[in-house]
C-alpha cells in the first residue's frame, strides 16, 4: 500500500462530545481551497453535540485553509506534502480516523454543501445497528435543483445512478454524493488502496460495500450550489463517468467469475 507523508499535525486537544452510546464519533474533511466555508461549517458540527473528533486533511490548499483550521478547538490538522487527490485525501482521513480509535467515521466536505445538521441522523442509523453505511442524497426529496445543481449535472447524475443500480443490482438514489458516514468494521473491511486517488474513489468505494454484502441506508439531505462550493469542470466530470460505468462493469464481470479486479476480492 502507498502511504502520504504528513508535513503537520497539530498538538491533541480535547474532544467536542461523549460518545454516542458508547461509540467513538469521528468528522473526516477532505479538504482543498476552503477557507472561506470552513468555519460555518466547523460551527454547526459544533451545534450537534455527538462529535468526538474532528480530523481535517489538507490537500494541499493555496488559500488559507490550514491557518483557518489549525484555531479552530478540536480538530486536528494533517498536511500531505504534495498534492493527493480527492480519493488519495480520502484514504488518509480513514487510515487516521481509524487510528484514532473512530466506531463512526463521517466524512463531510469542508464547503458548506452539505448540511451538518443530518449528522445525527446519519450517526443515529449507524449507532443503532440499522445500517454499517449511510448516504446523504441529494436525489431524495428533490433538493438537488431546488438547491442550484447545474441541470446537466443533475441528468448525467440520473443516468450515472440508473446504470450504475443496473450493474451491481442495487437500488440507491444516488451514488455521488460527498456526505457519507460508515461502521469501524466497512472501513477495515475494504481494500481502499486499491481504488484511484481521483474523484472516482467514492464510487469504487460504494461498489467495494455492496460487493462485501452490506446494506447502505440513504438519507433526504438538502445541498447548497454557490461559487465557494467545491465542484469538477465538465471534461473531468466525463471523466469521472466514465470511470464509474467502468467500475460497475468490472463489478458485473466479477460477479460472474468473468473477470478479476483488485477492487473486488473477498478478503
Amino acid at each position: 500500500p502507498r502511504h502520504f507523508r504528513l508535513l503537520s499535525c497539530i498538538r491533541p486537544r480535547h474532544s467536542l462530545a461523549a460518545m454516542y452510546r458508547g461509540k467513538k464519533v469521528v468528522v473526516v474533511m477532505p479538504a482543498y481551497n476552503a477557507a472561506r466555508t470552513l468555519r460555518q461549517t466547523y460551527a454547526e458540527v459544533r451545534e450537534q453535540e455527538l462529535v468526538d473528533l474532528i480530523i481535517l486533511v489538507d490537500d494541499r490548499s493555496r488559500d488559507d485553509t490550514v491557518s483557518v483550521a489549525r484555531g479552530l478547538e478540536g480538530v486536528q490538522v494533517h498536511v500531505h506534502e504534495q498534492n493527493t487527490g480527492y480519493g488519495g485525501n480520502q484514504k488518509t482521513c480513514y487510515r487516521l480516523a481509524l487510528a484514532a480509535g473512530a466506531d463512526i467515521v463521517v466524512m463531510l466536505h469542508p464547503d458548506y454543501q452539505y448540511t451538518p445538521k443530518l449528522l445525527p441522523a446519519l450517526v443515529s442509523m449507524i449507532g443503532n445497528g440499522l445500517h454499517p453505511c449511510v448516504l446523504g442524497s441529494r436525489i431524495l426529496g428533490g433538493y438537488s435543483l431546488q438547491g442550484g445543481m447545474p441541470v446537466w449535472k443533475y441528468v448525467a447524475n440520473r443516468g450515472l445512478t440508473f446504470m450504475e443500480n443496473l450493474l451491481p443490482g442495487a437500488k440507491l438514489s444516488e451514488y455521488h454524493t460527498g456526505y457519507r458516514a460508515f461502521s469501524r468494521e466497512i472501513l477495515e473491511r475494504l481494500n481502499l488502496e486499491a481504488n484511484s486517488d481521483d474523484f472516482v474513489f467514492d464510487n469504487q468505494m460504494l461498489a467495494q460495500i455492496l460487493w462485501h454484502g452490506f446494506t447502505i441506508g440513504e438519507v433526504s439531505c438538502p445541498t447548497k450550489y454557490f461559487a465557494e462550493a467545491s465542484s469538477i469542470n465538465f471534461r473531468r466530470s466525463v471523466k469521472y463517468g466514465f470511470g464509474c460505468l467502468a467500475t460497475g462493469l468490472t463489478y458485473r464481470l466479477a460477479k460472474l467469475g468473468w473477470a478479476k479486479s483488485r477492487l473486488f476480492r473477498d478478503n
